[in-house]
């Protein structure tokens, strides 16, 4: 795969005719047909996800991936069942929503609209905000936070009015897929806020534990994996600690928390029911089917979690398990648009 005036263009999967076995699964409509899965990935995208297990495994169950051609129109390749996508420019989200419109029998993975959603932060957690789980076996809210736009000297004022406790969690506004907007930083004073670069969130740091859980949802399936976060702090601590820290991404951790010798507190995952109910409510929200949500539990509780961040289709191949999850989900969707064809 190679770029070509900052589009995506992979020559071999153009050229390369591949033949897949027609053995696909119990439950598949029809034995010889393909899912032909047309996908719009990046480079450092498709070499996470489409490794070659998956791409085994799938082939195995009837299912072709197909490089999609930015460079050319869309209408013109395929046909596809299923398109896969993951590309932020305004020019693509055109294309795909377009696409939608005119070929209804191709299931997008998701709708542009829906994903732009995501890309904003003060909107990404709104959904989460309106909701009302208290009968769900916890509580689910997000932490309290600010939207700064303008120069950073208003910032301490700006805090000091809304009434938020340091030490604060500083997220850029825009998801835009660029490292800078994954960039995260910790302040601990008023003195440092004024170094930021809006526009930003500011978040209230929730002491969890140095625990976060990261719920990835695939459809209807749901996989919790913890991970080590950022250690609580105490009130003596922060008497000590002064500046702005850079805060490390949860996937730079390398070691998973799952197998760590962690205190049952704070290792235990959120009730299945309310992660349940939580995803449901999330998906049709949203609209969306591919995302995951970065939750914490409140130290010193056992069932007050926060909402931290959602992310629209994450890094699946650090999932366990993601490539059979990924495989059923796919046929699912054939599997559907059959007993919706069967029922008209």
């Amino acid at each position: 795969m190679k770029k070509l005036n900052g589009k995506i263009v992979d020559e071999e999967e153009k050229k390369v005719v591949e033949t897949y076995s027609n053995g696909v699964g119990v439950g598949f409509p029809q034995s010889h047909q393909n899912l032909v899965v047309g996908y719009a990935l990046t480079v450092k995208k498709e070499t996470s996800f489409l490794k070659p297990n998956f791409r085994g495994l799938a082939r195995t169950k009837g299912i072709k991936f197909v490089c999609i051609d930015v460079n050319r129109p869309l209408s013109d390749q395929g046909p596809f069942d299923v398109v896969l996508h993951k590309l932020l420019a305004k020019e693509w989200c055109k294309i795909i929503e377009d696409y939608r419109h005119k070929h209804p029998e191709v299931t997008v993975l998701d709708p542009p609209d829906a994903i732009q959603h995501l890309r904003n932060r003060k909107s990404m957690l709104q959904d989460v905000v309106d909701l009302n789980l208290s009968d769900c076996h916890g509580k689910v809210g997000v932490p309290r936070q600010i939207v700064v736009t303008k120069d950073p000297s208003s910032i301490p004022s700006e805090v000091t009015k809304a009434g938020l406790k340091l030490p604060l969690v500083a997220k850029p506004l825009l998801v835009d897929g660029t490292a800078k907007s994954h960039k995260l930083f910790v302040a601990y004073d008023q003195l440092s806020l004024a170094k930021l670069e809006p526009p930003l969130v500011l978040q209230e740091f929730v002491n969890h534990g140095g625990i976060v859980f990261k719920v990835y949802i695939v459809g209807e399936s749901i996989t919790v994996v913890r991970r080590f976060s950022l250690p609580n702090h105490g009130k003596r601590d922060l008497s000590k600690v002064a500046g702005m820290y850079p805060v490390p991404r949860v996937s730079s951790y390398l070691s998973s928390a799952d197998d760590a010798d962690l205190d049952p507190s704070i290792a235990e995952h959120p009730p299945r029911p309310l992660l349940e109910k939580l995803a449901t409510e999330l998906r049709r929200r949203l609209g969306l089917r591919l995302f995951n949500i970065d939750m914490i539990r409140e130290h010193g509780t056992r069932d007050v979690f926060y909402v931290i961040d959602i992310n629209y289709f994450p890094g699946y191949g650090k999932m366990p398990d993601y490539e059979r999850v990924f495989t059923e989900f796919l046929l699912s969707l054939v599997q559907s648009k059959f007993k919706k064809r069967i029922a008209t």
